[in-house]
């Protein structure tokens, strides 16, 4: 499906209609959940990413590219497939010297791309959307050696839901902003078999972390993946 009438693009079109993009303060921590406060910031990128090129692969409306950005000293550049979260995190954020945004398919951009980065990250973003056994090849690929990949993604077992047995992607859905529920498809695994397909592409899992949303059900919410390129 074309990305002007994908739901994230639905999503996007309808969020800027309801809140009008404007240069906003930059974030004083980054968010890995789906509320904030929830997860360790920052940190699982690595303790000083001054002067380090890191990358997110769906930045959104750019939030946590602005955090690492002027908050860890980090060069950072945010990859969205929607051309309107880009403009928003341009009007957002545009201002800033060491961030920048492109609008680009996540595995498309890591395979035109000569840079190498420091750390790169994903919060509900590329991994899970984009098959595995491509973009995680490409991920280490432009992945310095010893570098860092972060990501979270939807804990496969929330509200009742039951991890993938293969390496097949599921049906999900994306809830838009006027409550319409979109079809997506979506690579729904545990730890175990996320550690699997990254050490096939030369990744090496770390940790693994269940941030859970208190307010709403005892189930996590969240599944957070830290890695690292062997």
């Amino acid at each position: 499906m074309l990305a002007h009438a994908s739901p994230w693009h639905l999503h996007a079109l309808q969020r800027t209609s309801a809140e009008p993009a404007e240069a906003l303060v930059v974030p004083s921590r980054m968010e890995w959940g789906t509320r904030p406060g929830q997860g360790p910031d920052a940190d699982l990128l690595g303790p000083d990413l001054r002067g380090r090129h890191v990358l997110e692969l769906g930045c959104g409306p750019g939030h946590n590219v602005a955090h690492v950005a002027v908050h860890r000293g980090a060069t950072v550049t945010g990859v969205d497939l929607v051309g309107l979260q880009i403009r928003r995190a341009r009007t957002h954020y545009g201002r800033l010297s060491s961030a920048g945004f492109v609008v680009g398919h996540a595995l498309h951009y890591l395979q035109a791309t000569d840079e190498k980065y420091d750390a790169i990250y994903s919060v509900f973003g590329a991994l899970g959307l984009v098959a595995p056994e491509l973009l995680l090849p490409a991920i280490a690929e432009q992945l310095a050696p010893g570098g860092t990949l972060a990501f979270s993604a939807p804990h496969p077992r929330r509200a009742g839901r039951r991890p993938s047995a293969d390496d097949l992607p599921r049906q999900d859905f994306v809830t838009l902003p006027d409550l319409t529920r979109l079809p997506i498809a979506r690579w729904e695994f545990e730890a175990e078999r996320w550690a699997r397909h990254l050490a096939r592409a030369g990744i090496r899992i770390t940790s693994s972390q269940e941030l859970h949303d208190t307010t709403s059900s005892h189930r996590p919410t969240t599944l957070l993946i830290t890695a690292r390129r062997t």
